[in-house]
Formats: structure tokens, C-alpha cells, sequence
């Protein structure tokens, strides 16, 4: 009995989070499905393409105060081109060529040369 309780008790709190989740956003713009997905306080949590069911394009991800954390390229579902990674007082550019990483660089807040 114990364990049945349990087992109510988790599924009832696994429902009332799921009521919480914003559900993503889809919208056909040419050949390319763009996506989008919100955390639950509303703001986008990240937003993107698809092309033919594959990553296509530029995608962006956000943290929940809205500032931007990761902008990346795809092509046919493949890593290309500059990545750009905010943490903290870094920003991180990774070069991608044949979706691996050619190179990476990586600049201090204190340097003052990007800018988000």
C-alpha cells in the first residue's frame, strides 16, 4: 500500500509540472520550420529551423532572464561555421568545418571585442 502511495503521489506532481511547460511554437516560413521553445516563465528558451527533419540554419538558446547564452549554425543537420558560447565574463568561438571543431578562441570580458 505504501508503495502505491508513492506511486499516486508522483504521478500527481509529474502532471501538475507538465501543466507548467509552455508548449513550443511552430511556424512554416519557406521550405524551413521554425521552432521555437519557451521555459516556463514565458521567455524563449531557444529558436531555430529545421529543413527536410534535420537542424538547418541559425539557432539561438537563451537563459531565463532572456540573455543570450549560445548562437549556432547547422546545415542539413550538421555543425558549421561560428558557434559563439556566452558564460559569465567569456565568450567562446568555435569553428566548425566538416561538424568538427577546426579551431577555438576564446576573449575575457576585459578585452571589450564582442559584443552580445
Amino acid at each position: 500500500m505504501k508503495k502505491f502511495v508513492v506511486l499516486v503521489c508522483f504521478i500527481v506532481m509529474g502532471s501538475a509540472f507538465a501543466q507548467n511547460e509552455i508548449k513550443p511554437l511552430y511556424e512554416k516560413e519557406g521550405d524551413l520550420i521554425k521552432v521555437t521553445h519557451f521555459h516556463n516563465n514565458g521567455n524563449v528558451k531557444e529558436q531555430g529551423f529545421y529543413k527536410d527533419k534535420l537542424l538547418h540554419g541559425k539557432w539561438v538558446i537563451y537563459d531565463a532572464k532572456g540573455d543570450k547564452k549560445v548562437m549556432a549554425f547547422y546545415e542539413k543537420g550538421k555543425k558549421v561555421g561560428k558557434w559563439f558560447i556566452w558564460d559569465k565574463d567569456e565568450l567562446k568561438e568555435i569553428n566548425y568545418e566538416n561538424n568538427s571543431i577546426a579551431s577555438i578562441q576564446s576573449w575575457k570580458e576585459s578585452t571589450k571585442i564582442a559584443v552580445k
